[in-house]
């Protein structure tokens, strides 16, 4: 129960006690959770303590709430590990997942000025366009788009993107093997076209990746700009400190 006299915030406390029901598997993800009357006459708090509990833990992803239907035990974020080059397929597969995708643009084109900087190469050239929706069981993760060159791109525009991972299809086929990339992550908010491809709410968070991959060689060989979902996605990274201890007996 919720204690007045503790120092904590009552919405605080709340949120904490809703949050172990999540942890400890009494609520269950696609659970349906009390209603924020329902939740100030089960603890004799202001439907405004409630409120804000729910608030934040949408906030965090741990609820999604769903206008006109009420609130619910959101599925856990998948996260993704920033110390390994690996594809959505690869990385959906370490977690059990089943991947899949949904191609929304396959095309060869001119190239947009970003990515004909990232590419390096000259105005005159052609890269394929590859427009993804990534799919993880079913449900709609990310958007993905990727800007392709290399000798003979075109080919590409014959192959099954739905039903092939696109690295494994440039290392066994076209012998592009990805060496390495650079990337830049930020939060936005979606746009219209990414809230009804992804089925998430009008201004929902996404989490914007843009990431250049290079061959073995060095070269560059995509651009792709995707948008994650922010309530399922995550980006984890391990840090380390640049002196680490050489042995010895350190604090003990």
């Amino acid at each position: 129960m919720l204690d007045k006299n503790y120092p904590l915030p009552l919405y605080f406390q709340l949120k904490e006690l809703l949050r172990e029901k999540i942890a400890s598997g009494e609520w269950k993800p696609g659970d349906m959770v009390p209603s924020e009357r329902e939740l100030s006459e089960q603890y004799h708090i202001s439907r405004m303590t409630a409120r804000q509990a729910l608030r934040e833990l949408a906030i965090e992803g741990i609820l999604r709430r769903e206008p006109g239907r009420g609130t619910f035990v959101a599925e856990p974020k998948i996260e993704h590990g920033l110390t390994r080059l690996t594809g959505f397929t690869e990385d959906m597969k370490a977690r059990g997942l089943k991947p899949g995708a949904k191609v929304i643009r396959l095309a060869l084109i001119e190239p947009p000025a970003l990515a004909r900087q990232a590419l390096q190469i000259s105005p005159d050239k052609k890269i394929v366009l590859l427009e993804r929706l990534r799919l993880a069981g079913g449900e709609p993760i990310a958007l993905e788009t990727s800007h392709l060159y290399f000798n003979g791109v075109e080919n590409l525009l014959t192959e099954d993107f739905e039903n092939n991972s696109l690295y494994q299809l440039l290392s066994e086929k076209y012998h592009i093997t990805p060496a390495r990339a650079v990337q830049q992550i930020g939060a936005d908010l979606c746009s219209h076209r990414e809230q009804e491809l992804l089925q998430i709410p009008e201004g929902a968070p996404v989490l914007r990746n843009k990431r250049v991959t290079y061959d073995v060689w060095g070269r560059p060989f995509e651009y792709t700009e995707s948008a994650y979902r922010g309530d399922r996605y995550v980006f984890q990274a391990e840090l380390n400190a640049l002196d680490q201890p050489k042995g010895g007996n350190h604090g003990r």
